[in-house]
């Protein structure tokens, strides 16, 4: 074997370890995840990939850790529009708190295989044909469209084909056991819970974004280790991410303007890349700009309100919002 053969190896060790730590000993047991222990665990996976970074650009040289460093802010960016869903997903399932982490963690290791699947794909059929380039930029610039001028999004499980294939051979139990995903009824039939559902629900509509996420990173590189490790420590950060800031969505209320013109502009790199060459790193800082303004305002009009967020009322929740005259 080669030496990009162990790189990649080691990094496969690497991943499956840490989730095995994050499961097994981190969160052994069903809990709620609080800010603080949220906090810690998002700065855990940004200091790993920060720390993974370096070693990019010891293997690999400078513009290689560049491309690293960028698809990793982009997929963290894009990732930001998953967990909105997550919050709509988790709020019509009725999903007890201490469950969260585990529908999550389960969602983003099918996400890692899923994506690297798609990875794959969709870089040799770029090399076999390289007008495929053009379908992925066109294909960007109409979801930046239709993510800036589509409305709110809207979670309806019952419509979903995955939801509705599964439900129609499986028996599915009405109320949660736990952090079970199938237990047996009383007739001894193996039967799923609606956490499970959820759970489907999730890596469902994760394959849905990864149609965004993949040609965006492939606009900034085509090496498919730098394409996956980005996309995978992304990925593995969006948990720690969803709870430090799933209970304060309502405050980026500008972010998905920002994210569409993010899928505009790298939709836009493909289509002109025969004409135009925008360097790595004037990729890097629009896609930070762009990113910066967006948060800045948002932040600025949420300082001008007081907003509660929570679930629907079924949950027996509360959703409250107040502004300033």
């Amino acid at each position: 074997m080669t030496g990009m053969d162990w790189i990649w190896i080691g990094f496969f060790i690497f991943i499956l370890g840490m989730l095995a730590l994050d499961l097994g000993y981190f969160n052994r047991k069903a809990h709620e995840i609080k800010p603080k222990e949220a906090i810690r665990m998002w700065i855990f996976w940004v200091s790993l990939a920060a720390v993974f970074n370096v070693l990019v650009y010891y293997w690999f040289g400078s513009d290689k850790a560049l491309e690293f460093l960028t698809g990793y802010i982009m997929e963290e960016a894009l990732s930001i529009d998953n967990m909105f869903v997550f919050v709509l997903v988790f709020s019509y399932f009725c999903v007890p708190k201490d469950c969260h982490h585990e529908v999550l963690f389960w969602g983003i290791l099918g996400a890692l295989i899923m994506r690297g699947v798609f990875i794959f794909v969709g870089i040799e059929l770029i090399e076999a044909f390289s007008w495929v380039m053009y379908i992925f930029g066109a294909f960007l610039i109409i979801s930046a469209v239709r993510m800036a001028f589509g409305g709110d999004k809207n979670v309806e499980p019952e419509n979903n084909p995955v939801v509705r294939v599964f439900r129609r051979f499986f028996p599915v139990e009405d109320k949660f056991h736990g952090s079970k995903f199938f237990v047996r009824s009383a007739k001894g039939a193996l039967v799923a819970t609606p956490l499970f559902i959820c759970l489907m629900f999730v890596e469902s509509t994760d394959l849905v974004f990864a149609l965004d996420s993949i040609p965006a990173i492939i606009s900034i590189t085509q090496d498919p280790f730098i394409v996956y490790t980005s996309n995978a420590f992304a990925i593995l950060g969006l948990r720690a991410l969803y709870f430090v800031l799933a209970g304060m969505m309502t405050a980026f209320c500008y972010l998905k303007y920002g994210l569409s013109g993010i899928l505009a502009f790298v939709g836009l790199k493909m289509l002109l890349a025969d004409f135009v060459e925008i360097p790595v790193v004037m990729s890097l800082l629009v896609i930070v700009a762009i990113l910066g303004i967006s948060v800045i305002a948002s932040w600025s009009k949420y300082k001008d309100a007081k907003i509660q967020v929570a679930c629907p009322d079924q949950c027996g929740i509360v959703e409250e919002e107040e502004k300033k005259e």
